[in-house]
């Protein structure tokens, strides 16, 4: 790369976190978007982002290029690597996606450019130098430090949030070296008004970034628990948090089922290093416990609700939060799970989940015309604002007469509903 020349970057994976990062820096500098999938590719190339996270007019518009032919990138100065982390079925760190792209990556430098690749996804501490390095090293003959540096800029998109998007956020960076650590400031401080803050090393930054997430798993976890003891003195969590919200360091986390890529998933991340390491984390393992725990709580509640008699039940609410698309790790699945499991039977409806991402992922058919019929349960598991935008009378009519409407959220805590059915929050 020549020094003070702007870079040709590579995005690698144009999911949540990379395709809104590969448009943003497409506005500053020559950006190439790949993915393996050729079937996201066709749809990104016409204009459609299944995401949401980056509208029609404002793809059409970028000058971002996308490929799924990896020899495409193949030169590039930069390459960012942004692929999920998921965990397997032991809950343990899998890793094949990152190592997977590592390896595209390795076959892709060039000697003689001084090539950077940046690492994206969450990890645990450790994970870019001591795994990728060494495999970009053995895959493409080159040396680490010579022909290739290594950075970390870990990403801090939340799906569906408008506001702290990527060219709004602070973005973290690291490199192995200062040199690189500069560069990454540049690169990244050209596309965000947030600024940069550079991190001591990068192992400090793969480390910032998985604490965020478990910070806020643990918190939750509190609600969650609480919930449960204040549910068997028969009070409202909402009534005891708009009393505890009064004081002026109360910090405002709410209850709920708590899923997704990130705060579900990342905190085992780190437990894992942790035990690696000997240390037992019982604090952070104490909390995913909670946290798994809390969709059958849910389930078992409303089935004592009912009466333990099993019925019609309308989930309403598929994605792991409102008003995005993304079923990645969604816990309410575990209240459908455990509700099948009593004997119920349930209808679905999510006006924004993919119906085929449903049926790959969980096996569920989503049935569109799921708000035309009467139920024994109406379950109102993710506050959409198409739910929202629902009357109370609206809900009730979704019920048969003494039916149960459950607002796990607590939408319309304070509104009246027809006295002709039950009702039930956390």
């Amino acid at each position: 790369m020549i020094a003070g020349a702007d870079p040709r970057i590579a995005v690698v994976g144009l999911g949540y976190v990379g395709l809104p990062l590969a448009v943003a820096l497409a506005d500053q500098f020559e950006t190439i978007g790949f993915d393996i999938d050729p079937g996201r590719i066709a749809e990104l190339r016409a204009g459609r982002d299944r995401t949401r996270e980056v509208d029609g007019p404002r793809l059409e518009a970028s000058p971002l290029r996308f490929t799924s032919d990896p020899d495409k990138a193949r030169g590039c100065d930069v390459f960012i690597v942004t692929v999920p982390t998921p965990v397997d079925a032991n809950r343990l760190p899998d890793l094949r996606p990152v190592i997977g792209a590592t390896r595209t990556v390795a076959g892709l430098i060039e000697p003689g450019r001084e090539t950077i690749i940046v690492y994206e996804s969450t990890v645990y501490p450790g994970v870019t130098e001591d795994l990728c390095g060494p495999e970009l090293e053995r895959l493409s003959g080159l040396k680490r430090g010579k022909d290739f540096f290594l950075g970390y800029s870990p990403e801090r998109i939340n799906p569906g949030d408008k506001e702290h998007t990527v060219e709004r956020i602070m973005k973290v960076v690291a490199g192995e070296n200062p040199q690189v650590t500069a560069r990454l400031a540049d690169i990244y401080g050209r596309i965000t008004i947030g600024g940069t803050f550079r991190a001591a090393s990068i192992k400090v930054a793969e480390a910032g970034k998985v604490i965020e997430n478990a910070q806020r798993d643990i918190n939750i976890a509190f609600m969650n628990e609480i919930t449960q003891i204040f549910s068997k003195l028969d009070i409202s969590i909402w009534d005891v948090l708009d009393a505890a919200g009064t004081k002026w360091n109360f910090l405002k986390f709410q209850p709920g089922l708590v899923g997704g890529h990130c705060i579900g998933v990342d905190p085992y991340y780190l437990s894992y290093r942790a035990q690696q390491l000997g240390h037992l984390p019982d604090v952070i393992l104490s909390g995913r416990m909670t946290n798994d725990a809390m969709g059958e709580w849910v389930a078992d509640k409303l089935h004592a609700r009912c009466d333990g008699r099993c019925g019609e039940v309308l989930v309403m609410g598929l994605t792991f939060k409102e008003d995005v698309p993304d079923l990645r790790n969604s816990k309410v699945i575990d209240v459908i799970r455990r509700l099948d499991a009593l004997g119920h039977r349930i209808t679905v409806h999510d006006p924004l989940a993919d119906p085929y991402a449903a049926m790959e992922e969980y096996g569920l058919t989503m049935e569109p015309d799921a708000l035309d019929r009467r139920y024994d349960l109406v379950l109102v598991a993710v506050p959409h604002a198409r739910y929202k935008a629902m009357t109370p009378k609206q809900v009730a009519a979704l019920a048969v007469d003494g039916g149960l409407v459950a607002d796990l959220k607590g939408i319309w805590r304070h509104q009246a509903f027809p006295k002709r059915v039950e009702r039930w929050s956390l």
